[in-house]
């Protein structure tokens, strides 16, 4: 049980004993630093059920507290606010029940419970990830590890859209002006040679547009009927009729693209325990339409479209079947989370993690799913986020404007190297060891500025302004981690309980730690890996005062130099666990 949990509990029992008064619940916040206490509990709110004046109301509970609760050594009132102090032994107890768990705050499943599927990423393959897709793949990636930092049991998956008219446009353009171009050949990673000839498709197809439109065709017949887009509706047509050729160039076209991808998830630190391909799941869920039609969910219309009417839900009317038969795309999402439920039958829930313009779509696609009457549907959440800009302004794919997710953490490296030459730092590496280091921190970089935003923000990301070694930025953090591991290099010390009195400032530290289980299981609920983000800079901020302060190697005895080597110990290995679940790694040395 927390501090705040037993004071909780305590300042009621105060309460009933000494007003004969029972109060649902007890408010406090942190201690103002001008006055001494640890934890303040605010009395104003008592005042509903409370008569009298909030200071001799706040007088009466100090006192219960410091008479019947042992760790409670004092308090002070201030107008309505009781600030408690807490003696050391509480915290000494707390710090010597972590100081060995290398997993200090997180919680180990629960076998009993049901797990979560967490789907991000989700691409295309007719182009190379983007700038857009890190955000996506480092929010779900961390959201997932959140969550089993928290005790769930997770499986981390994406769809991949590998069929339709956009895959179709990369594979035409390859076809006609590609002259049997490989990524052996070109030496071009295989989704950024596909994405090359999205982007070519677009230029012909423009300069047909112009053409038709030069001949005296309106812009709006140009584009309609500019012939490679007519051929290249005409592949998708024998694509899915199964024409052998067709399907030989988009399985070889694909396979080009899967092997970029994966260099790119491994170079962003991301995996998945399981992949969904759009080319499989593109005709599910049409069973289910006539389903809802026999249940009511669904309607026919009179030209044999099938919608389902939520406007008295505050929506509108959604097509879930065309006249001629065919799906559309929320056809295909109930389908495929259907689908999910039976290959992962333990699967209760799930957390789809797509930009902000489908927060329509998800908000109709879950109350749909409730409607057929599947009771995990309950248990769907959007992981909506806000896009990432830079300073250069928007991006577009098929005019190949978008910053390539490789170039991006290429150009990541690069910075962290000028901006570490500058500072005078890393002397005395080997050169494998420096380009290993800039790796680390320029990504880390990148990954915490994207993660200590709050994922509904929009983000404008500057690389420069990421790596910093003062500020709230990874950089910063990882240097604090690499100075905690150069004194335990440099420390010889006991690995036994000792009982000291506690400086401020370590108690300070003390108090910061007993945040982190907490913010775990917040973020996790909030699905907010800036939660995390955040808390982990506070921490070293105070660990930075302690740092300043207070002499770690030069203490006046050894039970209090082994107490704050611990202390340091216990600070790097909470910063490791928290930007463990960012995706990002802490240097021994920096």
């Amino acid at each position: 049980m927390s501090l705040q949990e037993t004071l909780s509990n305590q300042v009621k029992l105060a309460v009933l004993a000494s007003f004969n008064v029972e109060i649902e619940s007890v408010e406090f916040q942190a201690t103002r630093k001008e006055f001494a206490g640890d934890i303040t509990v605010v009395v104003f709110p008592m005042l509903r059920y409370l008569k009298g004046n909030p200071v001799q109301i706040g007088e009466t509970i100090g006192g219960y507290l410091v008479e019947n609760v042992d760790d409670v050594k004092a308090f002070n009132v201030v107008k309505g606010f009781l600030n408690i102090e807490i003696s050391d032994s509480y915290y000494l107890n707390f710090f010597n029940g972590i100081k060995n768990n290398d997993s200090f705050g997180f919680v180990q499943p629960n076998p009993d419970e049901k797990a979560i599927m967490v789907e991000y990423s989700s691409p295309n393959t007719n182009k190379p990830l983007h700038l857009g897709h890190i955000r996506n793949n480092l929010l779900g990636y961390s959201v997932s590890e959140i969550l089993k930092a928290s005790g769930k049991k997770v499986y981390k998956t994406q769809i991949i859209n590998d069929r339709g008219i956009h895959i179709c446009k990369s594979m035409l353009a390859w076809k006609c002006y590609g002259n049997n171009e490989t990524p052996e050949s070109t030496g071009l990673k295989g989704d950024k040679l596909v994405g090359n000839y999205y982007v070519k498709f677009d230029q012909e197809y423009k300069k047909e547009i112009e053409s038709l439109v030069a001949s005296g065709a309106s812009e709006e017949e140009a584009i309609k009927n500019a012939p490679i887009l007519l051929e290249a509706q005409d592949m998708l047509r024998k694509w899915e009729a199964g024409d052998e050729e067709t399907v030989t160039l988009w399985k070889t076209m694909n396979a080009w693209v899967y092997d970029g991808f994966n260099e790119t998830y491994k170079n962003l630190g991301v995996d998945f325990d399981t992949l969904y391909y759009e080319s499989n799941t593109y005709l599910l869920g049409k069973e289910f339409v006539a389903e809802g039609l026999k249940s009511g969910v669904f309607q026919t219309e009179a030209d044999g479209s099938v919608w389902c009417d939520l406007t008295d839900e505050g929506l509108d009317k959604k097509i879930v079947q065309r006249a001629d038969g065919t799906a559309v795309y929320m056809t295909q999402d109930i389908g495929t989370a259907i689908q999910r439920i039976k290959d992962f039958p333990d699967v209760g829930g799930m957390v789809y993690t797509v930009g902000n313009e489908q927060d329509y779509h998800f908000q109709v696609l879950f109350l749909i799913l409730k409607k057929l009457g599947f009771d995990w549907a309950k248990n769907l959440y959007h992981l909506s986020y806000g896009m990432v800009d830079l300073p250069s302004g928007k991006m577009k794919s098929r005019e190949g404007t978008v910053v390539d997710a490789d170039d991006l953490v290429e150009e990541m490296a690069s910075t962290a190297e000028e901006i570490s030459k500058e500072l005078g730092k890393l002397e005395g590496y080997s050169k494998e060891e420096k380009k290993a280091l800039y790796k680390t921190i320029g990504i880390g970089a990148l990954k915490y500025y994207i993660l200590k935003v709050d994922p509904k923000k929009r983000i404008l990301f500057d690389p420069k302004e990421s790596i910093d070694f003062q500020g709230n930025a990874a950089p910063y953090i990882q240097m604090a981690y690499a100075r905690i591991q150069s004194i335990l290099r440099k420390a010889s010390i006991e690995e036994k309980d000792v009982t000291v009195e506690l400086h401020a400032k370590e108690k300070e530290l003390l108090k910061q730690l007993q945040l982190f289980p907490e913010v775990v299981q917040n973020a996790a609920s909030q699905h907010s890996p800036a939660l995390i983000a955040n808390y982990t800079y506070d921490l070293v901020k105070v660990f930075s005062s302690f740092y300043q302060n207070v002499s770690i190697l030069g203490a006046d005895n050894e039970e209090e130099k082994m107490f704050r080597v611990q202390l340091s110990k216990v600070v790097a290995n909470t910063i490791k666990n928290a930007f463990s679940v960012l995706g990002i790694q802490v240097p021994e040395r920096m």
